[in-house]
C-alpha cells in the first residue's frame, strides 16, 4: 500500500505542476478517478471536457452531467462530428488517430479559450500493450498522461477510487461504440444505435463486463467466462435472442473466448497500414 500512496502523491505533485488542466472526461473508471483528484489539488482551476457523439451512448453522458454537478466541477461539451469523416466511417486499423487527432484539437481549443494551459486523458500503465493508435494523436497534440506519469495501473486506480468514495471505482470498462465494429465495416448512426441498444439489452439482464461486436448483421457477443452459462441459458438466450433480432442482427453468437479489450486487434497482423507499428503482443491483450 505504501507504494500505492507513494504514486498517488506524485500524481498530485504532476497535476499540481500544470496550474491549470482540462480532463477528458467521459465517465469511466479512469477519467473519474483523474478529473476528482485534479479537482481536489487544483479546485476552480480544473475543467472537464466530454465529447458528445454518436459513439457514446446517452447513458454514459448524463453519468458524467451528474458527476460535475455534485462535485462543483465546470464541464463544458464537445461535439464531434465523426461521422462527417470519410476515414471515420471507413473504419481502418488507425481510425482512432483520426478520431482522437479531431476530437482533442477541438478540446484544446476549448481549453484555450477558458484560459486553461493543458489538455489531460485518462490512459493507464495497463494501456501501454495493445495497439491503439490514438494514443499517438495524442502524443502528437501534446495532450498530458498524467496516470502514467505517475505509473497506475488500472487495478490501482480502482482502489484509490473506493477510498475516494467515486461511484466508478467497481464500474465496467467501456470504450467507444465504434471499438465494437470490425475494422472495415462501415460505421454508421445506425449501425451504432444498433450497438448500443444490444449492449443495453445485456445490461438489462444483469451482466456487467461485455460487448457486442458487430461484423455486418452478425452481433458477436462477449461475456467474461463466468457468465458464459448464464447467457447460455435457455431463460436467457431466448429473450435475448428475440430482442437482437428485433434491433436489426440476421445472426446472434456467442464468442467462446469471453470478453476481453482489444479483440479486434487480433486480426492485424498483416494489415498494410499496420506494418510500421512494433508486432502486437497478443498476451498483454486482456
Amino acid at each position: 500500500m505504501d507504494l500505492l500512496y507513494k504514486k498517488y502523491r506524485k500524481l498530485k505533485e504532476i497535476l499540481r505542476s500544470y496550474g491549470t488542466i482540462a480532463i477528458a472526461y467521459s465517465g469511466g473508471v479512469d477519467s473519474t478517478f483523474l478529473l476528482k483528484t485534479a479537482a481536489d489539488v487544483l479546485g476552480e482551476r480544473v475543467l472537464a471536457v466530454t465529447a458528445s457523439a454518436p459513439y457514446v451512448p446517452e447513458r454514459e453522458m448524463t453519468e458524467t452531467k451528474k458527476f460535475c454537478e455534485a462535485n462543483s466541477i465546470r464541464q463544458i461539451i464537445v461535439e464531434s462530428n465523426a461521422l462527417d469523416s470519410d476515414t471515420f466511417r471507413k473504419n481502418p486499423p488507425n481510425r482512432c488517430y483520426y478520431c482522437k487527432q479531431d476530437l482533442f484539437g477541438k478540446m484544446i481549443a476549448e481549453a484555450g479559450k477558458n484560459g486553461i494551459s493543458y489538455v489531460a486523458e485518462g490512459s493507464n500503465m495497463d494501456d501501454t500493450g495493445d495497439y491503439r493508435p490514438g494514443m499517438q494523436a495524442i502524443r502528437e497534440l501534446g495532450v498530458k498522461s498524467p496516470l502514467q506519469e505517475a505509473e497506475l495501473y488500472k487495478y490501482e486506480i480502482r482502489a484509490l477510487s473506493r477510498e475516494l468514495g467515486l461511484p466508478t471505482w467497481d464500474k465496467p470498462s467501456f470504450a467507444c461504440l465504434a471499438s465494437r465494429f470490425v475494422y472495415g465495416e462501415s460505421i454508421t448512426e445506425e449501425k451504432l444505435g444498433m450497438v448500443d441498444r444490444a449492449e443495453q439489452l445485456l445490461l438489462d439482464l444483469g451482466f456487467r463486463q461485455f460487448r457486442v461486436r458487430l461484423h455486418g448483421k452478425l452481433a458477436r457477443i462477449e461475456v467474461l467466462p463466468e457468465e458464459i452459462e448464464h447467457l447460455a441459458a435457455s431463460e436467457t438466450r431466448v429473450g435475448l435472442y428475440a430482442g437482437m433480432k428485433a434491433i436489426g442482427f440476421d445472426y446472434v453468437t456467442m464468442d467462446l473466448g469471453g470478453y476481453r479489450t482489444g479483440s479486434m486487434n487480433e486480426t492485424l497482423e498483416g494489415f498494410p497500414v499496420c506494418k510500421d507499428r512494433p508486432a502486437l503482443d497478443k498476451s498483454k491483450v486482456v
